[in-house]
Formats: C-alpha cells, structure tokens, sequence
C-alpha cells in the first residue's frame, strides 16, 4: 500500500486551499498513492484565530465535506482529511475534527483533537482552548491492510494517547507545528512514536510562511517501525510518500517483542 502526506501553506481563503489541495492530492494519486493525508488547518489559516468559527459546518454537511469524499471516490483512494472545523455545543467554538473517507467517498471514521495547543514565549503565543472544544474519544479505522490511529498535532506529545489505541499498522499525524517548536521536537517526538508502538507514522505538516503571519515547520515525513525516516518534505507544499511493508512490522515486532513485554 502506497501511502501520501499532502504539505500545504494554507491561506485564508477557503478555495484557494481546496484547489491546492485538489491539484496535490490527484498528483499523488496518479503517482499511485491508494491513501492520503491533509494537514491541519488544510481548509483555513485564518487572519484571526476566531475566523475558523465563521466557516465551521455541521458534521455531515457543508462544502468541505463534499469535497473530501467526492475527492475520495473519483481518486478512488482512502481520504484522511487533516483537520476542517466543524461546529460545537459551545457558542463561538469550533471542534477540530479529522474525517476519513473511504474509496467509495464514505464518511467511515472521526476524531476530535483531545489535546489543546498552547504555548508562550516571547512575542509568540497561541492559546486553542480560545476558539477549539476539546474532543473526548480516540478514534482508528481499518483501511484493509492494517488499523490506523488517528491523532493531531499537539497529540503528539502524549503517547498515553496513542497507547490506549492499541496496536496499529500506521499512526497519521495531520499538523501545523510551529516553527519554533517544530525545529526543537517534531522529528523526535515523531520517531520515538514510531519506534515505541512499532508501526508506521505519516505526519503531515503545514510548512512555511503564511499570510497571516505564522511560521509553520513543514518537514512532512514518512517513518519506518524501527525509526527510520523514509522520506521527507522539508518546506514549501509538495508530496511525502512510500509504501507500508506489513512484513517489516512483523519482523522487527517478532525480534524485539517490546508490545508483548508491557507491564502496564
């Protein structure tokens, strides 16, 4: 299986972003990529933090969602759609949700982010509880050749989370890093995920500068059972991809059998 992470610099309008990612995704297709992964943020990085409040939709409904699983079913791949704002019980806030859609552009699988970025230091501060409901549930999916976690961005730092979703084949990792802390962390916090539950990780990242003035650290990548990055998209947008060799990840968990050892 083929697999593809789509990095973007998403802007603040709307259709500008679908239209990227329309042109990216089909480019990965027909380089015979069969899933595919939207970073965070793909439909909007907005001027203001409260201007993705304005184009939230209802699950189920709206734009967004359209295009995703028309993309889906006319590339006939698994679509998992970084994240898109979907509207919240709680007035002026927004649930920051991953949707999957399958091959036949069937909505089959959903997580709300669970943990809220923020972070201060200097002039640079970001504060999501502001704008975004914490999600409640974990959430994966079987795509056929294996299970995938779903997980985003500031997940990445609380492998509890990815314990408790239990054996997969591959873990995605939509994102918006931040420059500053992507620089420090990403690529260790991405391997060591990678390494500790044995399986594959695509991260898909937002990479370079945008209108609204935020730096984000792209380095999109593909990371092996054993920790090894197969490829990666430093900035700017483009395509990471590679294959899931489902024999590798029973070898290196037959030789080191760290998943059978835990204790806890």
């Amino acid at each position: 299986m083929k697999i593809a992470a789509i990095q973007m610099i998403s802007t603040p309008v709307v259709a500008e972003n679908i239209a990227t990612a329309k042109r990216l995704m089909q480019e990965a297709a027909d380089a015979g990529a069969r899933l595919l992964l939207l970073p965070e943020y793909w439909p909007l990085m907005g001027l203001h933090e409260t201007d993705k409040v304005g184009v939230a939709e209802e699950f189920g409904h709206g734009s967004m969602q359209s295009f995703m699983a028309d993309t889906a079913r006319s590339l006939g791949v698994w679509l998992i759609g970084g994240t898109i704002p979907l509207k919240a019980a709680e007035p002026g806030k927004v649930l920051n949700t991953t949707l999957v859609f399958n091959p036949q552009g069937e909505q089959v699988a959903r997580y709300d982010k669970i943990h809220l970025f923020g972070f201060s230091k200097g002039e640079e501060s970001y504060e999501e509880a502001r704008t975004i409901v914490a999600g409640e549930q974990v959430s994966s999916f079987d795509a056929g050749f294996g299970q995938i976690a779903l997980s985003i961005c500031y997940d990445l730092r609380f492998p509890e989370l990815f314990r408790a979703l239990g054996t997969c084949s591959l873990i995605v990792v939509p994102a918006a890093f931040t420059y500053t802390t992507g620089q420090a962390h990403w690529e260790i916090l991405l391997r060591a995920r990678a390494i500790e539950n044995q399986c594959y990780v695509l991260a898909c990242g937002q990479g370079g500068k945008h209108v609204n003035g935020r730096r984000t650290w792209g380095h999109s990548m593909l990371i092996d059972p054993w920790g090894k990055i197969l490829a990666v998209q430093e900035e700017g947008e483009g395509i990471v991809s590679g294959d899931i060799d489902e024999a590798l990840i029973a070898s290196i968990r037959e030789s080191l059998p760290a998943l059978r050892h835990r204790k806890l």
